[in-house]
């Protein structure tokens, strides 16, 4: 089982993609545990405050340290974590590579910037890895957040209804999937390549190795 607790200015947010389908399986298969903390209820003062002006001008607000660091510490204090993450734009983007290392973790803190981000010293005190799903701003961390939870969760074994299916998702092996078909054989026109109503398995697998893309894109 794999653990995750998200920390989350905003947690209703991750409420809708971590409570259906397969993650919610999961969840209830006892495979996966998804622990959302609302930030602002370790907010400072009466207005439960949990971020203020950035040092130096600019816009945009920033997550201040006090509340962060309590939250990060209380779950510090109940157990140990395989990786505190930091959902930003300048971390490491992420590929299945990584999720496959952190699918065989046990335990992972995942927190989510919201506005302009986080205090620089969280990041140096607490974080052990920063990921960014890709080269563009979200108005916080909670959408990678799921999209992390999702791709891990699903290689935890007996999540899937198929054992095998996640060893040959797309990227495992430096390729994308070939072009898959279904019922009917014939729709507008268009028919399933003959080969694979040929029920020769040599010549499917093939057929299929030949049809996938290399995910190494060429650069313009």
């Amino acid at each position: 089982m794999i653990r995750f607790d998200i920390i989350s200015a905003i947690p209703d947010l991750l409420t809708s993609p971590l409570s259906h389908s397969i993650m919610q399986r999961a969840v209830d298969k006892g495979l996966l545990d998804v622990q959302v903390h609302d930030l602002r209820s370790y907010g400072l003062g009466r207005y439960k405050q949990i971020d203020d002006y950035q040092y130096g001008g600019g816009a945009g607000m920033v997550l201040t340290p006090g509340p962060l660091d309590t939250i990060i510490s209380e779950l510090k204090n109940q157990r140990t974590y395989d990786e505190v993450i930091y959902m930003t734009p300048d971390g490491v983007t992420y590929n299945q590579s990584i999720a496959n290392r952190l699918s065989l973790h046990g335990n992972i803190m995942i927190i989510c910037g919201h506005y302009k981000g986080i205090d620089q010293r969280i990041r140096d005190i607490h974080v052990t890895c920063e990921i960014s799903i890709g080269d563009y701003v979200l108005s916080g961390g909670e959408l990678p957040a799921a999209i992390l939870v999702d791709s891990i969760g699903r290689l935890i074994p007996g999540v899937l209804n198929n054992e095998s299916s996640a060893l040959f998702d797309s990227h495992q092996d430096g390729l994308l999937a070939p072009p898959i078909y279904t019922r009917p054989a014939e729709f507008k026109g268009h028919v399933v390549p003959e080969v694979l109503l040929s029920g020769n398995d040599a010549l499917i697998e093939a057929w299929r190795e030949k049809h996938s893309k290399s995910t190494q894109k060429s650069e313009e």
